[in-house]
């Protein structure tokens, strides 16, 4: 019986079915294979083609697209007028164009999702020199006064914040993230400014906090309608370091000590 002699591919009659494409699409997808493998062994992810998966995997870094449209679209809801009980994971994904699971790929739950929609909003929060005293803690309730500001002006804002105390989940998870560490940093400044010499060190320190907190927190959110002036913060600092007693009295009652 006479041997078949193998075609121009080199493959004997019997093996041609088992693959009839051109050599040269064969040659790519061996191409391909082979570079697919060098990625995943260099750690990298072999390319996309259409029709797979768009989504970021766990362990990715987040996607600074998807988290905006996410936060742009509860924003656009809540000026809209939908009210924070009524926004569903699945309303916000189907409003950002994005599945549910990009959405829990980045917050555990609304309420962590909410707080960062508030830290959007809100004005940013202040820089400090982290070595200052005073002048730190002065940056600090600036800070508290133009937020104050914006909350007055911003519907938004005051809508959000008025909503947010029949939340109480969302509420406790603002105290958390945003409130505390705000406290953090009152309470290290005015620290710093005990170690400078610039306040009286036979004094709890956070009794002292509270005095420098408490003026500004009765203007921004007791008192809506009181007046919240550029220079508020350096008449809180100047008026609590100066001392409330009479100046007259004052001296009086150190001349008296002075005798005694």
């Amino acid at each position: 019986m006479q041997a078949q002699a193998p075609d121009r591919d080199g493959r004997l009659p019997g093996e041609r079915d088992r693959d009839d494409r051109p050599s040269e699409e064969r040659g790519r997808q061996v191409h391909d294979g082979r570079e697919a493998g060098r990625q995943v062994h260099d750690g990298q992810d072999p390319e996309p083609r259409p029709g797979d998966e768009q989504e970021p995997r766990r362990g990715r870094p987040r996607s600074a697209a998807a988290e905006r449209s996410i936060l742009d679209a509860v924003v656009g809801l809540l000026e809209a007028g939908e009210p924070l009980a009524g926004l569903s994971i699945e309303r916000i994904a189907r409003t950002a164009g994005v599945g549910k699971a990009t959405i829990y790929r980045r917050w555990a739950g609304k309420e962590e999702l909410f707080v960062d929609v508030l830290c959007e909003i809100e004005p940013p929060e202040p820089e400090v020199s982290g070595t200052g005293g005073l002048d730190d803690l002065r940056v600090l309730l600036e800070s508290m006064r133009t937020r104050g500001l914006a909350q007055r002006s911003s519907v938004l804002l005051h809508n959000v914040f008025a909503q947010m105390k029949s939340h109480p989940k969302l509420w406790t998870e603002y105290q958390r993230t945003v409130i505390a560490p705000r406290r953090v940093a009152m309470l290290a400044a005015v620290g710093r400014a005990v170690e400078a010499g610039e306040l009286r060190g036979d004094t709890d320190v956070e009794l002292m906090d509270d005095l420098f907190l408490g003026p500004m927190l009765v203007r921004t959110i007791h008192r809506p309608e009181a007046p919240l002036p550029e220079d508020l913060a350096d008449r809180i600092i100047g008026l609590l370091v100066e001392g409330l007693g009479p100046r007259s009295a004052a001296a009086g009652s150190g001349e008296d000590a002075g005798h005694g």
